[in-house]
């Protein structure tokens, strides 16, 4: 009987941890600073805004709607911004924040756009919401993957491979702002159509000028012109949001062709480059080759060191 009880003791202590175990305090999650949860608390505010888009959509209040992904995409500028800033950056972030793009950015446009106009095409717009949604993430996947790529090259850091998922939502909603102004709405295959042209343009393998390691320095003197032409901005846009809106897309698709462009100038001139410095470094190889010693020469005629 007391070895029973013994064995059941043991048992006991192998299942239950004591919870005044070292080894368990250490495993512990210690604790997390607030700097850790501001970018995500940020992060979800844009979730919250992209699924009351896709409430305003059904409720048939686009205007509130578009506004809603507007100011979602200002926080995702943002919230990176910040975790740098602050050294907030995780794991968990990063993924949070893939997941919010995926829902502000793919899904609710491709819905909006269905709930406004696509759905008069039956299942052929309930494709093309559904082609640009599964297009975001696609487009969110391949950048997750392809953050850590060693052989991209140096100057491939300031483009975006694709259209980034952000620009796709404020590009896809252009007929919304077309529609705002006051233009006719155009045909549900046509939206369908540009709709479905934006979702190729962001899982394309496209180079997309990003700016983000171009570092712009304010000189003194100009401060303050800058702050005043940011508040101008700031007012045009709370004051004319769908002109703004409608002339920075247009802006946007005309500028895809000089990301290219520049893109492969880089190419070409780093391409040119690197046959040039191999053969510098091949060049010291070769003059040194004059003052080898001959190769009829014996190792018996000439003593390997000298004493």
């Amino acid at each position: 009987m007391a070895n029973r009880a013994g064995a059941c003791y043991i048992i006991a202590r192998m299942l239950i941890p004591d919870p005044k175990d070292p080894e368990l305090r250490r495993r512990r999650f210690r604790p997390i600073p607030v700097r850790m949860l501001v970018p995500n608390v940020i992060t979800l505010l844009a979730i919250c805004a992209g699924l009351t888009a896709i409430r305003l959509s059904i409720e048939g209040r686009m205007e509130l709607a578009v506004a809603a992904i507007v100011f979602a995409a200002v926080l995702d500028g943002v919230d990176g911004r910040i975790a740098r800033m602050i050294k907030g950056q995780s794991k968990f972030g990063a993924e949070l924040d893939s997941l919010a793009d995926f829902v502000n950015f793919g899904v609710a446009p491709g819905l909006m756009l269905y709930f406004w106009q696509l759905q008069e095409l039956n299942n052929g717009g309930w494709i093309a919401a559904m082609v640009f949604a599964i297009a975001g993430g696609l487009r969110l996947a391949r950048f997750n993957a392809s953050i850590d790529d060693p052989n991209k090259p140096a100057f491939a850091a300031n483009y975006f491979t694709g259209v980034p998922a952000p620009a796709g939502a404020i590009l896809a909603m252009l007929p919304f702002y077309l529609a705002f102004l006051g233009v006719a709405k155009p045909p549900a295959t046509l939206t369908a159509a540009y709709l479905l042209l934006i979702g190729f343009l962001m899982v394309s393998r496209l180079p997309v000028f990003s700016g983000k390691t171009v570092k712009m320095r304010v000189p003194p003197e100009m401060v303050l012109p800058v702050f005043v032409s940011v508040v101008f901005f700031v007012a045009l846009l709370i004051g004319y949001p769908w002109h703004i809106l409608s002339i920075g897309s247009v802006l946007y698709l005309l500028s895809l062709p000089w990301g290219w462009k520049s893109y492969r100038d880089h190419e070409r001139n780093a391409a040119a480059t690197q046959p040039a410095a191999t053969a510098d470094a091949a060049a010291p190889s070769s003059a040194a080759a004059p003052f080898s010693p001959a190769s009829g020469d014996s190792e018996g005629e000439r003593p390997a060191r000298l004493n």
